[in-house]
């Protein structure tokens, strides 16, 4: 049987239920979201977007249904960002943070324990968690950065223009991965100020001062490309909430300033010469 979606503001949505009984009534509600599915051409749909409030979903891939009740996520890895769409909020949307790689338990329409690994199939992934996050009684919205979701809940309730995917900066930036680099070569520098506290020889505290020499470039040089990244972002994106100059600066500010304090350490404390 073909169900009614439920649309935003149904707030039906946000309550939900672990499966504890796997009867008949369980096989019959998978089979409704299925075909509910077919006539809509979705991707994925959970009972509560049906108005059953139960933790159970389908989720399609390729030709196939895949069931899912009282699914739980035990391992998530490689980050990515999700362009999605939800039959909950019609022709919305959004850039969502997902992860690329999982490790799920759940049970099948018979109460069975399962086990299944999720990679390299982002589609998959990202339709699986936006599932989950029915489940546990959020949307997607709930996923991405507070001042974006603001201006689309104000979109359908008909207080501003929808904005587009293009148009706001994502929640995760490749710029974090030049602060996250810098970080850890910072943290090494900062370890090699304690090397007169232990009797290193001579040949290990040289090369401990190698590094520290050839760090602090390195640290600039990553600062330097954050900063022209994240200009970069700032363009691309008409309405940025992390992409402002002055939080940039500080940044770079903040970790260069950090590497000559470091450097100018290792030059009187870790110096062999």
């Amino acid at each position: 049987m073909i169900k009614e979606l439920i649309i935003y503001p149904d707030e039906r949505i946000l309550a939900c239920g672990d499966v504890r009984g796997f009867d008949e009534s369980v096989g019959r509600l998978f089979d409704d979201i299925i075909e509910t599915m077919k006539h809509h051409n979705l991707d994925a749909l959970s009972a509560m977007q049906v108005a059953h409030p139960f933790n159970m979903f389908v989720v399609k891939k390729g030709d196939e249904y895949i069931e899912f009740a009282n699914p739980r996520i035990l391992q998530k890895s490689k980050p990515f960002e999700a362009e999605e769409h939800s039959s909950y909020y019609p022709e919305v949307s959004a850039i969502v943070p997902r992860h690329e790689k999982l490790k799920i338990v759940y049970e099948d329409c018979n109460g069975n324990t399962c086990y299944m690994d999720i990679d390299n199939d982002k589609h998959f992934a990202a339709m699986f968690q936006q599932m989950m996050d029915f489940s546990l009684g959020g949307t997607m919205l709930d996923r991405i950065d507070k001042n974006q979701r603001q201006r689309i809940l104000d979109a359908l309730e008909g207080k501003g223009l929808m904005p587009q995917t293009g148009d706001v900066c994502p929640t995760f930036s490749r710029k974090d991965y030049f602060v996250s680099f810098a970080d850890k070569i910072l943290f090494l520098m900062g370890l090699s100020l304690l090397t007169p506290l232990f009797k290193f020889e001579k040949s290990t505290i040289e090369n401990i001062y190698t590094f520290d020499k050839i760090a602090f470039p390195v640290v600039l040089l990553l600062m330097a490309g954050f900063f022209v990244y994240a200009f970069y972002e700032s363009k691309k994106y008409k309405q940025c909430s992390s992409c402002q100059v002055g939080n940039n600066i500080g940044v770079v500010i903040k970790r260069s300033v950090a590497a000559i304090a470091f450097a100018v350490g290792a030059y009187f404390l870790v110096n062999p010469n």
